[in-house]
């Protein structure tokens, strides 16, 4: 089958810089999986996203859909023939609806008898033909989530478009989309290049946009462009290093067609002012990147880049100067004017603020959280005093003139002020700390303090938006109770805390008087442990461990985590399946016979056979050597050691039989399954393991 490269343009508007890359990819995705389940093949694909285009080039793609062999069965022989051997309704009707004659029917047998059958090739349609609908089906399922209308066409995009490239091969493909004619015309840059430019073949398109029209079309070139220029200019004529943040590199890379950085400068009496306030400044509102000295120390330098090459580019520069030099004085009006009241003196003000219709306010919270704090600080061995006092200070920069312009900055200015009153130094840190881990994969508190605030701070919204009936549903999650959940385990689990969720999560309960919900702390503690499932399959641990630990419902995540990692290192033995398999036998026995009434009391004079005395005896060594390990939370040792316990179990079944007709015998023998399988529910439920076959 022939093959030729294909490309498609789309020419916008200028698009949303922060969705390029997720439109461009949608794009793509689209486009190949309707080539996909067309059947049509294809090679390399590739795509180009900047500004005011979106485009795909898919190489070697074929001209054809492959040609499908169609077999249709139709009525069953005996009921396709009268005893004089005509054709009946069912045969004629069947053969009309096809639009052949019965005798161009096959037939067919089977197992069932012989059927009658139509066989064809059915003819693949050309490429060409069912471009033009896939591309308009891949555009109409972008995640756009307000499209808009233009002038009086009735199409609707993201942004205007203005132009659109079809070509197969250096054909351009007769079509329309978008209510736009294809062609073989694109546009260059607005400024460098505000004409048309002709592409003779997909091959020749970036190199045509580059050359001709001053725009790097791919996304990932342009970005290491900018990259590249910024630390460069940034050593070469600031003698620093830039800082780029790879989110502000994504949308300064969506922002220019033709990137250049420019060096510019500011008055050094900004630096007094934090350097966090001054980068979110620069970075929210112009996009500029920021410069350190080798010791990480913010420099008075910023690198913006611009989308063109200018004559004059002092002037390009002078223009940014001017620009950033008010921001930056506002950020520096709002740290000296916050710094004249203190924290402290705030927290009334925290009164008016609703944090949720029945919880109440948010100075209603912090008084909350400060109780729980203080109760989780001398469970973890920490100051009470310090943590209550923290967060007590935690939400009071929320109502300062800095947070207020700048709500990124929110727990890094209440670190700042809280330095400035003279506040302890694990108290102003707590403030920083409360809102850690921001995002997953994030730094955790280093104090604690800062722990004890950040897990209460987290609690007392999931107690209390549980207790009044208002969990996540579905993707419906206001308050980030999911992120909350995963942040109080990932910080009880890495910093090592002896927490327990269902005291904690007691604890907070008793803090709320208007609670609706029976069991709020209970169901708390369910909804975070399933949390655990999405943390440990991340880190690749099967979702059988995570439910072999999870049935016996361990509510310290610290022990939780212990647990997790003693069963996949266990799963990891060769005796594991078999013990899984022999947990699950017992398990079922057990429970047929009155499961939770059987006790683990063994009667050794009962003992008759071998294999029962030998299991006997080793299940007895065993409890005796793994107990002190269970206490001291050691359960990878624990079940390494039990592993030993393979050959007496295989034995024990291959030659015992449980259900003796003796009924001393016969609870003898059940006593001491139960004793066998209640060693490994010390740790998990390891029946729930795979077993093999």
């Amino acid at each position: 089958m022939a093959t030729q490269d294909f490309l498609v343009e789309l020419g916008t508007e200028e698009l949303p810089p922060k969705a390029l890359k997720t439109l461009s990819h949608a794009f793509t995705q689209g486009i190949t999986k309707g080539l996909e389940d067309a059947g049509i093949e294809f090679g390399a694909v590739e795509a180009f996203a900047a500004p005011r285009r979106l485009a795909l080039r898919i190489r070697n793609l074929a001209d054809a859909q492959p040609d499908k062999a169609v077999e249709k069965r139709g009525p069953a022989v005996k009921a396709a023939f009268d005893d004089s051997g005509n054709p009946t309704r069912a045969l004629t009707g069947f053969a009309t609806s096809l639009g052949v004659t019965p005798d161009q029917l096959d037939t067919m047998e089977t197992d069932k008898g012989a059927w009658l059958v139509y066989r064809t090739v059915e003819q693949g349609k050309p490429t060409i033909e069912l471009l033009p609908q896939l591309i308009e089906q891949s555009l109409a399922a972008l995640p756009i989530p307000k499209r808009m209308r233009w002038g009086a066409y009735r199409t609707e995009f993201v942004r205007p478009v203005h132009w659109l490239v079809l070509l197969y091969g250096n054909k351009v493909i007769d079509a329309e989309v978008m209510g736009l004619q294809a062609g073989n015309q694109t546009r260059g840059h607005r400024f460098h290049c505000p004409h048309e430019l002709i592409v003779p073949t997909p091959a020749d398109y970036e190199v045509v946009l580059r050359e001709e029209g001053h725009v790097i079309a791919n996304f990932s070139e342009r970005r290491d462009a900018i990259r590249a220029g910024v630390a460069a200019i940034a050593e070469k004529e600031g003698n620093g290093q830039a800082v780029i943040d790879d989110d502000l590199l994504d949308e300064v890379t969506a922002l220019n067609e033709w990137p250049v950085p420019l060096l510019g400068r500011f008055e050094e009496r900004f630096l007094e002012v934090p350097s966090e306030a001054l980068i979110s400044s620069m970075k929210e509102h112009q996009k500029y990147f920021h410069v350190v000295d080798d010791d990480g120390r913010m420099l008075p330098l910023f690198i913006t880049v611009a989308n063109l090459e200018s004559h004059d580019p002092a002037q390009v520069i002078a223009g940014n100067e001017k620009v950033i030099r008010p921001r930056l004085s506002d950020a520096a009006f709002f740290y000296n004017t916050d710094r004249k009241v203190r924290l402290e003196d705030r927290i009334d003000r925290l009164k008016p603020i609703v944090f949720q219709e029945k919880l109440g306010s948010i100075y209603d919270k912090s008084v909350r959280v400060a109780a729980l704090a203080a109760k989780i600080a001398d469970a973890i061995g920490s100051d009470p005093a310090l943590a209550e006092r923290a967060a007590m200070l935690a939400k009071t920069d929320l109502v300062t003139e800095m947070v207020l312009e700048f709500t990124d900055l929110q727990g890094i200015m209440g670190q700042y002020y809280a330095d400035n009153d003279g506040e302890p130094a694990d108290v102003a840190k707590a403030l920083n700390e409360q809102y850690m881990p921001r995002f997953a994969g994030d730094d955790l508190p280093t104090t604690l303090t800062g722990c004890a605030v950040a897990i209460a701070d987290r609690l007392d919204s999931l107690v209390g938006l549980f207790g009044i009936n208002q969990p996540p549903s579905g993707t419906r999650d206001p308050f980030g109770l999911r992120r909350a959940s995963l942040g109080v385990l990932r910080i009880i689990i890495e910093r090592a805390l002896p927490l327990d969720l269902q005291t904690c999560c007691e604890w907070a309960a008793e803090n709320f008087d208007n609670l609706t919900e029976q069991n709020t702390a209970t169901t708390v503690v369910d909804y975070m442990l399933e949390r655990f499932r999405a943390h440990y399959e991340e880190q690749g641990i099967g979702a059988e461990v995570y439910l072999a630990v999870h049935a016996r419902r361990p509510t310290r995540p610290l022990d939780f985590d212990r647990r997790i990692k003693a069963v996949e290192a266990f799963r990891q033995l060769p005796e594991a399946q078999a013990l899984a398999a022999a947990n699950k036998r017992v398990s079922n026995i057990l429970t047929k016979q009155g499961g939770e009434a059987i006790g683990e009391a063994v009667d050794n004079s009962l003992l008759q056979d071998d294999a029962e005395k030998a299991l006997a005896e080793q299940v007895a060594a065993q409890s005796e050597a793994v107990l002190p390990l269970f206490e001291q939370g050691d359960y990878g040792a624990a079940l390494s050691s039990l592993a030993n316990l393979r050959q007496p179990v295989d034995n024990f079944f291959d030659q015992v039989m449980v259900m003796a007709d003796d009924e001393a015998i016969r609870n003898n023998r059940l006593a001491l399954l139960n004793r066998l399988r209640n060693l490994f529910l010390r740790v998990a439920d390891i029946s729930l393991l795979p077993t093999a076959g």
